[in-house]
């Protein structure tokens, strides 16, 4: 697939971010628009298959994996326009009730654990798939991610590939300030991992990741920027939480790339 279509389709999913956290006024608007060129990869090539499967760990996240889920036919959008409202389906963490989503998530650290048992199970039963999972900078402080590194390395789980959306902002602050990660790459190494350093945002360098083979669990470390397309919203923490406005929407949608 050229670049240009996942570039199409990451543009649509960015702008109907943009109209749902508008009409919703809920937060997290730069943490869904840092993970979109990662989605856009993941379903438009990796998840067609029901071998493969995904959880969003980052779970914060979810409006952008909703807006995907539209465009992938797993939800209308009626449903879609209903997030934020009373008695929807759509959460403001990632549902299992909502179709195309295996686990709900949004309690930091919870994904992994979960993923490498998934992983584990496929493994055991000979189901020649993959689990992807993303995970976000901030939440590598819950030491259940490490304890999971350390089994899914044990057992030898080449079919768990992990992706961290390192766009390096967390909560009220930089990783950096908060709680410093580094040396990442070392560190997952350390652990019994494969590690690739990817630009979070180039197609081409994200299809080659996703589709690279290992002999160990793979941890993609993909280089983000927090609220990616929209300018005022790129690398700032306030868009970690601010809703948007009247005037931020329409501002956002005339320079939204």
């Amino acid at each position: 697939m050229k670049s240009s279509s996942y570039k199409k389709f990451s543009l649509k999913i960015r702008k109907s971010i943009l109209k749902i956290a508008n009409s919703s006024q809920c937060s997290h608007i730069g943490s869904n628009l840092s993970i979109v060129d990662l989605l856009s990869v993941l379903y438009l090539k990796f998840l067609k298959t029901k071998k493969n499967s995904f959880i969003l760990s980052k779970g914060h996240a979810c409006l952008a994996l909703y807006c995907v889920l539209k465009e992938m036919g797993f939800i209308t959008e009626k449903i879609l326009n209903s997030f934020g409202k009373n008695d929807s389906i759509l959460m403001s963490h990632a549902s299992h009730k909502v179709p195309g989503i295996e686990l709900s998530t949004g309690s930091l650290g919870h994904g992994l654990p979960v993923a490498t048992g998934v992983a584990l199970a496929d493994k055991i039963n000979k189901i020649k798939g993959k689990t992807f999972i993303i995970l976000s900078d901030g939440e590598l402080d819950e030491g259940s991610n490490w304890e999971s590194l350390l089994f899914c390395s044990h057992h030898k789980l080449n079919n768990l590939v992990i992706i961290i959306d390192y766009n390096k902002i967390q909560s009220i602050d930089t990783v950096k300030k908060t709680l410093n990660l580094e040396p990442l790459t070392k560190k997952f190494q350390s652990f019994g991992c494969k590690v690739l350093n990817i630009d979070g945002h180039n197609f081409n360098k994200i299809f080659k990741a996703l589709n690279s083979n290992s002999s160990k669990p793979l941890v993609i470390v993909a280089h983000t920027v927090k609220g990616k397309g929209v300018s005022f919203m790129e690398n700032t923490v306030l868009w970690h939480y601010k809703s948007l406005n009247s005037e931020d929407y329409q501002k956002a949608m005339k320079i939204i790339r």
